[in-house]
């Protein structure tokens, strides 16, 4: 029984040594039609800023508090268009609301009587796109003394955007080469065997952009009623990572 233990682990050691030595076949590829994704990216500094100012009053006197913001307004229109008269300007967000006082909930059974406002909220909002990055700390710091600083962003200007636009598809396009070359050598193929059949920018019906910013982004409390000097804020604008996506369909003759 030893003995034919021994020549079974012998003959079976034998197949698998011939099993492990046989070469593998390569899987016919003529005809066979590839998906392949790509993608590419180009950065660049931001070269844009998009502020949001504000004014903001509250007031017994609902005429008094929308006279005040309607003053602070003007002021800060007119400090914007002398620090930077090509900036974009944009007023928005005009609002006017009563202000209630904090009353105990009502006992069951009990009707609630009629709030009566103690005061109205008003305010407005500016909005503020310019590329003079250079002059903008001391264009918020002079808005600032009558305005708040509520947001701050940095983007790409959109003739900045069209120009890398051709990058990005040239970027996105050479990645699918590469890639292209890399499966036809793993095919043991040629790439002069594949012939391009499909072409899907942005992959397969996704035409949202994908953009990635890096920057300052700032969100401050309302102004005070003081016009005081305020110093000038920093500012790091950062750079715009625009991205693509393609898909391709490449045949193998």
């Amino acid at each position: 029984m030893t003995v034919l233990k021994h020549l079974a682990a012998a003959v079976a050691a034998t197949f698998a040594l011939s099993a492990h030595a046989a070469p593998l076949e390569s899987l016919p590829t003529s005809g066979a039609l590839v998906v392949v994704p790509a993608f590419g990216e180009v950065r660049h500094v931001n070269d844009q800023a998009t502020i949001v100012l504000s004014a903001e009053e509250v007031d017994k006197d609902k005429a008094a508090a929308a006279s005040r913001v309607n003053q602070k307004m003007k002021q800060g229109l007119d400090i914007v268009k002398q620090e930077d008269p090509q900036a974009s300007l944009k007023t928005q967000g005009y609002y006017t609301y009563p202000v209630y006082p904090e009353e105990p909930a009502p006992v069951n059974g009990q009707p609630r009587k009629p709030r009566v406002p103690t005061a109205w909220r008003v305010g407005q909002s500016l909005q503020v796109i310019t590329t003079n990055l250079a002059g903008l700390p001391k264009t918020v710091a002079a808005a600032q003394r009558v305005l708040a600083l509520n947001n701050l962003h940095f983007s790409l200007t959109p003739e900045t955007t069209r120009k890398l636009d051709d990058q990005r598809i040239a970027a996105t396009y050479a990645n699918l080469n590469e890639r292209v070359n890399s499966i036809a050598h793993a095919m043991g193929r040629k790439v002069g065997d594949a012939v391009i059949d499909t072409i899907d920018f942005e992959g397969s019906g996704n035409y949202l952009d994908r953009v990635s910013i890096t920057g300052s982004r700032v969100t401050t409390a309302m102004a005070s009623n003081v016009a005081a000097p305020v110093e000038e804020p920093s500012f790091e604008p950062g750079e715009t990572t625009l991205q693509m996506r393609l898909v391709g369909k490449v045949r193998f003759k």
